[in-house]
């Protein structure tokens, strides 16, 4: 479970986070594949996933997805699965996923450039499904756990 809530000394994930990158960057020194240690955010954009594939946080969390490839991406929620209450989201800020299809299709509306984020907070308990437009077909789709 991911919690974004402080930890019992009072840091907050991210700043554990961040912390615990920098001891693996040391340990891992002169590793090819290293990336850059204290990114903030809590879901990478490969090229055609979303790394972790899901993720749990607590009512009120916000989520950064960040595009950690050279591929242009988007986060569209599912609008017919989202969970009783919840607001819809979409990068590009798109009001129904209709729209925000319609914006990308047009004009790639909605897409998130390379090492750009995209944040959301979720207010409502429940399931969220969504997707990126351009690499649905490719199976670029994931789920955010909300727990009260």
């Amino acid at each position: 479970m991911r919690d974004h809530g402080s930890s019992d000394d009072g840091r907050t994930r991210r700043q554990f986070l961040a912390a615990a990158g920098a001891a693996a960057t040391a340990g891992l020194a002169g590793c090819a594949t290293l990336t850059a240690s204290g990114d903030d955010f809590d879901i990478g954009m490969t090229a055609v996933a979303f790394d972790p594939p899901t993720v749990t946080v607590e009512v009120g969390d916000e989520v950064v997805w960040r595009n950690t490839s050279s591929r242009g991406h988007t986060v569209t929620a599912y609008e017919g699965t989202l969970p009783e209450g919840a607001a819809f989201f979409a990068s590009g800020g798109y009001e129904t996923e209709q729209a925000a299809r319609d914006a990308y299709s047009n004009s790639l509306g909605g897409l998130i450039g390379s090492g750009e984020t995209y944040t959301h907070t979720f207010d409502a308990p429940g399931e969220y499904e969504y997707l990126c437009i351009p690499h649905e077909q490719a199976g670029m789709v994931g789920t955010i756990v909300v727990e009260e």
